[in-house]
């Protein structure tokens, strides 16, 4: 059994470290956007793989049986990637997936299908907006520039932001409830955008939100093609030992 573990969670690490327990031959693999990736307890390569037919290629040149996709539930074109590369090679591939987060009692959160539907939803009088996704996309927002954006980056900047009031809060999670709480008072936060990532280590603003008061503009997850789902470590190995009709596919 040969194994790509394809990272960039908080989950990818868990399963790195139960893999490198098991004695499992694996290679984990960063996409290279973070300039200092956590360090992993497996044998790691940085870096994309140049679309489907690098990644099939990568496959069949590393004898890889399995693959599980444990990037970021916004890495769509990764995991898409990764499912139509597996079924190119014959691999098996399960991903293992945060579950998305479920509106609650006292939550003020609005749903929209993608960046560009959340920057039409911020208002159009002068707000101050916690910008929770990262720094992929931050050009959309140039057309609410009336906004003051915080955003948190995991690497400072090595270019000027691209939104005239912006300001970097440089910062790597888990966070506390007691942190955000601070961060948004701070800064006098009147909206949230995040992205529907699930999870434990990114909640702590939707709990700081609610307590708040404050609204949530929350971006749908994007469409992977339906692929084998589990959500922990112990459902991973266990598709591993038994195999892929031990899970079930989602979408089927």
């Amino acid at each position: 059994m040969r194994i790509l573990l394809l990272g960039g969670t908080s989950e990818a690490s868990q399963m790195a470290r139960v893999l490198a327990d098991s004695g499992i031959y694996a290679v984990f693999s960063y996409a290279g956007r973070t300039a200092a990736p956590v360090t992993q307890p497996l044998p790691t390569r940085i870096g994309g793989f140049g679309g489907v037919a690098g990644l099939a290629a990568y496959l069949r040149a590393e004898n890889i049986t399995h693959v599980v996709d444990a990037t970021h539930p916004f890495a769509a074109r990764m995991s898409t990637n990764a499912v139509a590369a597996c079924a190119m090679t014959g691999v098996a591939l399960c991903a293992l997936e945060r579950p998305p987060w479920r509106v609650g009692a006292g939550d003020k959160w609005q749903a929209v299908p993608d960046t560009e539907a959340a920057a039409l939803a911020l208002p159009d009088h002068p707000a101050r907006v916690f910008l929770a996704i990262g720094r992929q996309t931050l050009d959309v927002f140039i057309h609410k520039p009336q906004h003051f954006y915080l955003l948190r980056l995991v690497d400072r900047p090595e270019a000027p932001l691209p939104l005239p009031h912006a300001q970097a809060a440089i910062a790597r999670g888990p966070f506390t409830l007691a942190e955000d709480l601070t961060l948004l008072r701070e800064h006098g936060i009147t909206h949230i955008v995040a992205k529907n990532a699930g999870g434990a280590g990114a909640h702590a603003k939707l709990d700081a939100a609610r307590e708040l008061g404050l609204p949530v503009i929350l971006i749908d997850r994007p469409v992977v093609p339906p692929r084998t789902v589990r959500h922990s470590t112990e459902d991973i190995m266990h598709w591993l030992v038994h195999g892929p009709e031990a899970v079930t596919a989602r979408g089927v």
